[in-house]
């Protein structure tokens, strides 16, 4: 028998679980366990799968029971496509599949190439979209480099000084303040002597200790120029015109430039040590370069300043040995010596450089009889036949006009190119002959638009107008034919030539003609032909501006703009009977334009033609019915002209039928004017019946009241106004000084308070309550008043000047007014109070450069006039007096505070703009 044992009696292998081969899954009880045992390690678990793997002859398994890859084994994914595996293993590369490849390859580069152009055009709108959104430096600032190329001079000039930006300064600073050095035997003594009892008097009393006097005068001399120049600067504004912004200046760039260029400079005023330097480095540039005639010209002119004058020449005539050929030598040479050698050195340079027009021009100027210089300048024909300038000096000295023509004509064989010279020859000929030479010119030159110009004027001297604008019509077909045309702002100022010439058909054919060149219709032409007239009269080219308007208004006939600009032109740069045609012109093509109709009226008034101007009244009724402009223009002009009835007349059938409010209160001031005081209440009443939100009506109710003495009621009307319309400030005024007048200063102070909580931030209405509190005598709540008021409107001009004026000790007035300056951008109110500072400091130039720059501001301020007046009626000339009363009378200023209480005023209807200007200056407040 065998010592085995049988299959169940043997030990179960390690980890063996019944079943678990064939899938078979149980439980396990308690029982089953057994006692608790710790469970194999993981080195066993390696070990008994490594043992289990050499018994079926595998590779040993990893911990997760899978085999272990060869390490030499490569990923499917690592493999080289062109090492063939599997199915195509063990092929050879033949003659069959190298053609293959070499198609597919072909058939790759061609749809490569294909999608080439997109593929570029797509790479490159990625890239700009990058450069765009990434953009680099130098990219950045470029728009500022190119504005760079418009900052003038002035501008360069006056870029501030880079501060401390290392603070390098400021460590020096601090540096020296560590520095220690030996204190002065006077110091000690002083601070010796500085605890004792001083029993001695000085003998003078306003002397310091090292005998010096402080000069109070001088001290506040130099504090009132520094606030002066601070006050100048204050105004500054870039871009703006000088005479507003202060800093008016009279310095020509081009002149000035041309006047250092002709500054000779004085040998005393030259330092020695820099002519010695400069003489060292000129020599070495001769030395380094002798051929060079620069370096030669100023080393002599170097001599020249030093007054060494025979150095200069010794050295000139050197450089003209080595630099025989340099023209601008010879003519150093010619300039230095005088005449005598000179003629000598100019024949020896005509001699080196005989082709030199400027070297024969030297000589023939050098010259002082007539007949040697026309010797020189034929001699310098027949070697340089070719100068134009030349043949000009030499036709110049022709006294017989028939020698000027012939030679003329032979400069015009030999140079027909010069255009110059095709029109002198025009100029010299007769009428017919004339028309031939600028024919020939026209072939030779085809492109000069010169002769064409100078053809229309020809034919314009001779009466011919039609013939001017069809020269011009062909001279442009023809220059447009050659691409030899000019550009519209280059024709604009040829026509500006022919007007100064006083050539004025010549001047509208070419405004005609080119006006829209290279102009489209969807540009907006109306606003350019309204610039480049604009540009025109700002010139002083008034019949080019009144050709371009005739232009426009050919393209754009209805356009009212157009007329009103052309009107005013003709108005303010023309004559009478032209203004009425122009304005017969404009209403026949704008009947719907009430302003046109109402100036044609104005002007047919003004010339004493009074019915005329009914009649053109007459018309725009018909033209326009019922417009309230027409109705009250012709109610003024039949009261100017005192027929009353009829104008009560005309308001009563416009009360009617064009039933505004403007013609309600329009009415109602008409009545007030006659003295009809019961009647305009009246009609005041009824008024606000219709238009209980008109403020004027409630005005009008309440002044009427107060006209008629009736206190109660004209406050029972402003209180109504204010309730009916809360943000109406001139009836919380008005309410405010009746209270005052009345001596219920805290009623008008509530009123004020009442009206600035509903008008917020209203500059009038803080100025009155800081009066108020005034010309009450409380003048501290009235600063304080004027300090919360400048807290919400801190730009008000009003608000600054009545702080100035009337709340500031006379020594502060000036700073005061840097100050408002500064925080208030160019107010004319604030002007006119700085004026009146320089005013009562005798600085009477001062003050009325500050007068001009309010009335530059805003000519429409009546107030600034009537100062600047009275300034006139006390510092003034007759002369200026009339001029400032004639340009207020063409601005017909409207409004100002005294300007209007006085114009507004029933007892001055019908007073002028000159009277109502004097009334003014005599009533405002010192």
């Amino acid at each position: 028998m065998s010592g085995r044992r049988d299959f169940l009696n043997q030990p179960a292998p390690e980890n063996y679980v019944a079943g678990l081969g064939r899938g078979a899954t149980g439980f396990t009880t308690r029982s089953d366990l057994g006692p608790a045992r710790e469970g194999p390690s993981e080195e066993q678990i390696k070990e008994a799968l490594a043992k289990r793997a050499a018994q079926l002859g595998q590779a040993p398994p990893t911990a997760y029971g899978a085999p272990a890859k060869e390490e030499d084994e490569d990923d499917e994914r690592f493999q080289d496509p062109e090492n063939e595996v599997g199915l195509f293993a063990g092929g050879t590369y033949d003659r069959d599949d190298d053609e293959a490849d070499r198609i597919y390859q072909e058939v790759d580069d061609r749809m490569d190439k294909r999608r080439k152009a997109r593929r570029e055009a797509r790479e490159k709108a990625e890239r700009e979209e990058y450069e765009r959104n990434n953009p680099k430096i130098q990219q950045q600032f470029a728009d500022l480099k190119r504005a760079l190329s418009s900052v003038s001079e002035e501008e360069w000039a006056s870029l501030p000084e880079v501060g401390d930006l290392t603070r390098k300064n400021r460590r020096e600073k601090q540096n020296m303040r560590q520095r220690f050095y030996a204190v002065p035997d006077s110091v000690i003594a002083s601070a010796r002597d500085s605890s004792q009892l001083e029993t001695s008097i000085p003998s003078g009393e306003s002397e310091n200790a090292d005998g010096t006097m402080t000069n109070f005068a001088d001290i506040g001399a130099a504090r009132e120029k520094v606030l002066q120049v601070r006050l100048d600067q204050a105004t500054q504004q870039p871009g703006t015109e000088t005479a507003v912004g202060g800093t008016s200046s009279s310095i020509d760039p081009k002149g000035y430039l041309t006047s250092l260029s002709k500054t000779e400079i004085q040998s005393g005023e030259v330092n020695v040590g820099d002519i010695k330097r400069v003489r060292e480095l000129l020599e070495s540039v001769i030395k380094t370069n002798p051929k060079h005639g620069p370096g030669w010209i100023a080393a002599a002119r170097l001599e020249e300043v030093a007054g060494r004058i025979v150095a200069a020449r010794s050295t000139i005539a050197r450089g003209c040995e080595h630099c025989p050929k340099s023209v601008d030598c010879w003519l150093e040479n010619i300039r230095l010596n005088d005449n005598h050698n000179a003629k000598i050195i100019a024949a020896n340079a005509i001699k080196n450089n005989i082709t030199s027009a400027r070297l024969w021009q030297a000589a023939a100027d050098l010259e002082t009889d007539l007949r040697a210089k026309k010797r020189v300048l034929r001699q310098a024909l027949d070697a340089v036949p070719q100068s134009v300038d030349l043949w000009k000096s030499a036709i110049a000295l022709e006294e017989d006009p028939a020698d000027a023509r012939l030679m003329l004509a032979k400069a015009t064989e030999i140079i027909p190119l010069s255009v110059e010279l095709w029109l002198a020859l025009a100029r010299l000929e007769t009428v017919d002959n004339a028309e031939l030479v600028l024919n020939k010119a026209r072939k030779a030159v085809p492109t000069s638009h010169e002769i064409w110009r100078a053809a229309a004027i020809l034919q314009e001297q001779q009466g011919k107008t039609d013939m001017v604008f069809k020269v011009m019509a062909r001279g442009i077909k023809s220059l447009a034919k050659e691409s030899a045309m000019l550009k519209r702002e280059e024709w604009i100022t040829e026509a500006e030539k022919c007007e100064d010439d006083g050539m004025v058909i010549s001047c509208q054919a070419i405004i005609k003609e080119t006006l829209s060149w290279g102009l489209d219709e969807d540009d907006d032409r109306k606003e350019i032909f309204m610039e480049d007239a604009r540009g025109s009269i700002a010139r002083g080219k008034y019949e080019t501006a009144r050709a371009i308007y005739a232009y426009a208004l050919r393209i754009f006939p209805t356009s009212k703009s157009i007329w009103t600009a052309a009107v005013q032109l003709e108005r303010n740069h023309g004559t009478k009977e032209g203004l009425w045609n122009l304005l017969e012109k404009a209403v026949e093509a704008c009947p719907a334009a009430q302003e046109l109709w109402l100036l044609f009226a104005r002007e047919r008034e003004q010339a004493g033609q009074i019915d005329e101007a009914r009649d053109v009244i007459s018309r725009a009724f018909r033209q326009n019915p019922n417009n309230e402009d027409i109705w009250l223009a012709a109610v003024k002009m039949e009261a100017e002209h005192g027929n009353h009835d009829k104008a009560r007349e005309l308001l009563m059938v416009a009360r009617r039928e064009a039933g505004t409010n403007r013609v309600w209160y329009r009415s109602v001031a008409y009545e007030r004017q006659l003295g009809n005081l019961d009647a305009a209440l009246d009609l005041a009443t009824q008024g606000l019946q219709l238009f209980p939100r008109e403020p004027k009506l409630h005005m009008q109710k309440g002044q009427i009241y107060e006209q008629l003495a009736k206190i109660p009621q004209a406050r029972e009307a402003y209180q109504a106004g204010t309730r009916a319309c809360p943000q109406s400030v001139p009836l919380y005024l008005l309410l405010s000084r009746l209270e005052e007048r009345a001596g219920a200063v805290v009623k008008a102070r509530s009123v004020l308070d009442r009206a600035r909580l509903a008008v917020k931030k209203n500059p009038h209405l803080w100025t009155e309550s800081v009066r108020l509190e005034r010309r009450a005598g409380n003048i501290s709540a009235a600063q304080s008043i004027m300090a919360q008021a400048l807290q919400e409107v801190p730009n008000s001009g009003l608000l600054w000047a009545e702080k100035i004026w009337h709340l500031e000790p006379r020594t502060q007035r000036k700073p005061r007014s840097l100050e408002a300056i500064k925080k208030v951008d160019n107010d004319p109110v604030l002007f006119v109070c700085v004026a009146r500072i320089f005013w009562g400091e005798r600085r009477l130039e001062k003050a009325a450069s500050w007068f001009e720059k309010a009335i530059l501001l805003d000519a429409d301020l009546g107030d600034t006039w009537a100062w600047y007046y009275r300034f006139l009626c006390q510092h003034g000339t007759e002369e200026k007096r009339e001029e400032v009363v004639n340009k207020c009378v063409l601005s017909e200023p409207r409004h100002g505070e005294v300007w209007q209480t006085v114009s507004k005023d029933p007892a001055n209807v019908g007073k002028g703009v000159e009277e109502v200007l004097k009334m003014v200056a005599a009533k405002l407040e010192g």
